[in-house]
């Protein structure tokens, strides 16, 4: 009997420790920036999960690799332009996730001091209205490997 209930702990304390993010933590992942060239633009992704019991709001981010680091939504508009718009803070409900992706919210990282090639890693600090922030080594990919192409939001794939 003893054994059993070792067992059903193990298996309790391994599922638990998989699953949801830690309770009071805003946790992100599979986060990646696009490639892109000095002086030009390129994008963070990632899906933020919140875990803190009560809502919250990404209301900002920063990078050493960008001259400007704003949050923007890519959206058609009503004559079928894609537009980007900045945001000045998205909602993260309690238990809730929030993704950011090519063609949605994202990161923009506008005004790139260097290249960013595939491979490289950049640092990304995520700032929110109540959790402390963030700070992600985010690897570059290839939009184009990560479901994506183009400019962000700008989808030229058929």
């Amino acid at each position: 009997m003893k054994r059993i209930f070792v067992i059903v702990l193990a298996g309790m304390l391994w599922l638990s420790a998989c699953g949801a993010p830690k309770s009071g933590a805003i946790e992100a992942s599979d986060f990646w920036a696009r490639s892109g060239l000095k002086d030009g633009n390129s994008a963070a992704y990632m899906m933020l999960v919140n875990g803190t019991g009560q809502d919250d709001e990404l209301i900002g981010a920063s990078s050493d690799v960008a001259m400007a680091v704003e949050i923007h939504l890519s959206q058609m508009s009503a004559d079928g332009v894609m537009q980007m718009m900045k945001q000045e803070s998205v909602a993260i409900v309690s238990g809730g996730e929030l993704e950011l992706k090519p063609g949605s919210y994202h990161v923009m990282l506008i005004g790139l001091m260097k290249d960013l090639n595939v491979g490289d890693e950049i640092t990304l600090t995520l700032h929110f209205q109540n959790h402390e922030d963030i700070t992600l080594t985010i690897p570059v990919k290839d939009a184009a490997d990560m479901g994506g192409s183009g400019m962000d939001g700008q989808n030229t794939m058929p």
